[in-house]
C-alpha cells in the first residue's frame, strides 16, 4: 500500500518537473514538424513575451541652509537638524506581458516606498491595454493619464533631478501622475510633416492604489499633440470633472523639441503652463478658514522652462554629457495671499549606455518663496544632490 502511494507521488513530481521544464525550456521541434497550434506552444509563446525591467536611484542630499533639513523642512527650534543623508529615491520593478497581438498587461512597483507609510504608495502601474490599430487603443486600470509632457516620460529619462512642482500638485489633485480609470488614445498621420496624437481619459481622481473612489465624481481629461517630440511638438490639455458635487477644471499647454546646434551638440527644450482648481487644498482647510465661495476660488497655476544642452560622446560606455537648468514659477493659491514658489535646478549629468542605462547626476534645488512659514517646507532652501541611476 505505502509502496504504491510513494510510487504515485514520485510519478506525480516527475511528470510535474518534466512539464515545467518543457514549458519554460521547450525542446527545438524537428525540422519537418508541422504542429504549430498545440496548447504547450501557446503557453511557451506567452511566457517568451514576458519582459522585466526597472530602475534604481540612490542619492546623497545635503542642505546648505541652516535650520533646513534634507527634505526642505524648516526647523528653527530643533535640537539637531539632519542636513545630510544618503537615501534610496526609487527602486522600481516592472513586469510586462504581451498576451497577444492586441492585449498587453503591465505592473510597476516602487520598492523604495516600503521605507515609510505605504498607504496609497508602492503600486504604481497596473493596467491592461488593448490595441485595435494606430488610431484606437484602450487602457484600463492604474496608469498615468496623458495630461502634459511629464506624463509621457518616465522619471529616469527626464533632463532634471525630478519632476516639476506643478506635476506633483496636479497629480495630487487627480489630473496627472498615477490614477485609476480608463483611457482611449491613438495617433494619426504618422508619416506626414505634422503627425497628431490624442488621449482621452476618465479617472477616479483620488490618486493611486485606492480601494475605490471617495465620491461619485470623476475627472475627464483630453490631450492633443501636434508634431514630433524629437523635433518640435505642441500639446494642448484640458480637463473637467466633479469633486464632492462641485465642478473643477484644469488646462495646459506645452512645447517641446530638439534643436541641433552642431554635429555633437543638441538643445533639448521643454516648457509647460498649467492652471486648474486646487480642490485638494480647498477640502483640506477647516470650514472656518476657507474663504467665502466654492472651490472655484482656489486656483493654482505655474510655468516652467527646461533647456538641456547635450554633448554626444562615444568614450567607452559614456554616451553623453548634459547641462540643464530648469526654472519654475508655481502658485498653489492664485486668488489668495498664498506662498509663491520659484525653483532653480541646475544639473550636470553623465549618461552611460543606451537610454540612460547608467547615469550620474550632480545638481542643486534652490527654492525661493515670497514668504516663509516656520515648521513647514514653505521656506527658502538650497539642497545639493548627487544621484546615481541604473536602468535594467
Amino acid at each position: 500500500m505505502y509502496k504504491r502511494i510513494l510510487f504515485s507521488v514520485a510519478l506525480f513530481f516527475l511528470f510535474s518537473s518534466s512539464a515545467r521544464a518543457y514549458v519554460f525550456f521547450p525542446a527545438r521541434p524537428p525540422a519537418d514538424s508541422t504542429a504549430r497550434d498545440t496548447t504547450l506552444e501557446k503557453i511557451t509563446g506567452f511566457i517568451k513575451k514576458i519582459s522585466f525591467g526597472g530602475v534604481f536611484q540612490a542619492r546623497y542630499t545635503a542642505s546648505l541652509v541652516r535650520d533646513v533639513d534634507v527634505n526642505g523642512m524648516y526647523q528653527p527650534d530643533a535640537e539637531e537638524v539632519v542636513r545630510n543623508s544618503f537615501s534610496i529615491k526609487r527602486a522600481r520593478l516592472q513586469a510586462k506581458a504581451q498576451v497577444s497581438d492586441r492585449f498587453t498587461a503591465a505592473v510597476l512597483i516602487n520598492l523604495a516606498e516600503f521605507s515609510g507609510d505605504t498607504k496609497g504608495k508602492v503600486l504604481e502601474n497596473a493596467y491592461i491595454s488593448y490595441r485595435w490599430n494606430d488610431a484606437v487603443n484602450f487602457t484600463v486600470g492604474q496608469f498615468r493619464p496623458s495630461f502634459g509632457l511629464e506624463d509621457l516620460y518616465p522619471v529616469d529619462i527626464i533632463q532634471s533631478m525630478d519632476f516639476s512642482n506643478q506635476y506633483y500638485a496636479f497629480g495630487s489633485n487627480g489630473w496627472q501622475s498615477f490614477q485609476i480609470g480608463v483611457s482611449m488614445f491613438g495617433s494619426f498621420n504618422k508619416d506626414s510633416k505634422v503627425p497628431m496624437k490624442y488621449a482621452v481619459s476618465v479617472v477616479n481622481g483620488n490618486n493611486r492604489n485606492q480601494v475605490s473612489d471617495n465620491d461619485n465624481g470623476k475627472l475627464g481629461t483630453a490631450r492633443l499633440e501636434f508634431g514630433n517630440m524629437n523635433k518640435l511638438s505642441l500639446g494642448l490639455n484640458g480637463g473637467l470633472g466633479a469633486v464632492k458635487r462641485q465642478g473643477v477644471y484644469a488646462l495646459g499647454v506645452d512645447v517641446s523639441g530638439v534643436i541641433p546646434l552642431a554635429p555633437k551638440w543638441d538643445l533639448q527644450l521643454q516648457s509647460e503652463y498649467k492652471q486648474g482648481n486646487n480642490h485638494q487644498l480647498y477640502y483640506s482647510l477647516p470650514d472656518s478658514t476657507r474663504s467665502k465661495g466654492s472651490v472655484s476660488r482656489y486656483i493654482m497655476d505655474g510655468v516652467y522652462i527646461l533647456p538641456n544642452f547635450r554633448y554626444k560622446i562615444n568614450y567607452h560606455k559614456l554616451t553623453s554629457i548634459e547641462f540643464s537648468m530648469r526654472y519654475e514659477y508655481f502658485d498653489e493659491d492664485k486668488k489668495h495671499d498664498g506662498a509663491i514658489r520659484q525653483s532653480y535646478i541646475p544639473m550636470v549629468s553623465l549618461a552611460f549606455l543606451k537610454d540612460y542605462g547608467g547615469r550620474i547626476q550632480l545638481g542643486m534645488q534652490i527654492d525661493q518663496y515670497n514668504k516663509d512659514i516656520p515648521g513647514t517646507k514653505t521656506h527658502n532652501s538650497n539642497l545639493l544632490i548627487v544621484q546615481v541611476q541604473c536602468r535594467f
